[in-house]
């Protein structure tokens, strides 16, 4: 089953479960008042059936999809995948020992993301630092967890990077990684039970420039170095999430670094059990 937040044309924010092209809203209750009271039931699949038993369904592009998170943070794990500590490598000297120290250290990179006003949503814009040259979209499969830290879903997320920042100084990371829209999420929320397995989850990144694609890219699940497990339960130590929090897993597809974003280049990501995030790019 797949959970999406939209906007009625009413304007009216509601949560829906997808199928197809196809939107069918839920009725939401005292109870189950939000996508994270879904999410934080014991079964969200079952909950989010019952309440859309009543309802008709509505073509997707009858809706504006919003970004799938209320009140979760957004973290980020860093060089779980081979080819992004060589990417991360690439970007300085001083920058090379730290990653390849990290590749294979018990202890993963973990950072704070975003909050929530610095998400953007399928067709929202994602934007790229006015002070940075070098900048690059990140596609990652998203871990979706409950306030008891349990893996309920996934969506698809887009780690901007600043990477000329990170690279003059890997303390710049925050600058490099957290600023107004520095995230996409969505379009929507796969429950775990719904995803395929994890071996048979492949990213496809796809960037497109005056209707052009300028990059293209694939990876999968299965040439993660870390397990899920193991990034959650080091998210987990000596941390607590009142709302849930939301997990990007790194990045296996990095585009050469020859390669920089430019204003109005449209990111395409696509996971397989999900769909695809599509973010147009902004600028200063």
């Amino acid at each position: 089953m797949k959970l999406a937040k939209y906007r009625a044309p009413s304007g009216e924010v509601g949560v829906g479960s997808v199928s197809g092209d196809q939107l069918t809203p839920l009725a939401l209750t005292e109870q189950y008042a939000s996508l994270t009271d879904i999410l934080e039931a014991e079964a969200p699949g079952q909950v989010a059936t019952a309440l859309m038993e009543s309802s008709a369904q509505v073509p997707l592009v009858e809706v504006t999809l919003l970004p799938p998170i209320d009140a979760q943070e957004v973290w980020a794990a860093g060089v779980t995948y081979t080819r992004s500590k060589t990417a991360r490598m690439e970007e300085s000297e001083a920058a090379a020992s730290c990653y390849d120290r990290v590749y294979a250290s018990p202890r993963p990179e973990l950072f704070m993301k975003a909050t929530p006003h610095r998400v953007s949503g399928p067709g929202q814009p994602l934007r790229i630092r006015a002070d940075a040259e070098w900048n690059v979209p990140e596609p990652e499969l998203t871990l979706v967890m409950n306030t008891r830290l349990q893996l309920v879903g996934f969506t698809i997320g887009n780690d901007m990077s600043s990477r000329d920042i990170e690279g003059d100084n890997p303390l710049y990371l925050p600058q490099a990684k957290v600023y107004n829209q520095c995230a996409g999420l969505g379009p929507w929320i796969t429950l775990a039970t719904a995803m395929p397995p994890r071996a048979e989850i492949g990213i496809a990144l796809a960037i497109r420039r005056h209707g052009q694609v300028v990059f293209e890219g694939q990876t999968g699940i299965d040439q993660m170095a870390r397990t899920f497990e193991e990034l959650i339960g080091w998210l987990g130590r000596d941390n607590s999430f009142p709302a849930g929090v939301m997990m990007m897993t790194g990045t296996g597809v990095v585009p050469d670094s020859d390669f920089t974003l430019h204003p109005g280049d449209v990111v395409d990501i696509t996971i397989d059990g999900i769909g695809t995030l599509s973010n147009p790019i902004v600028q200063g």
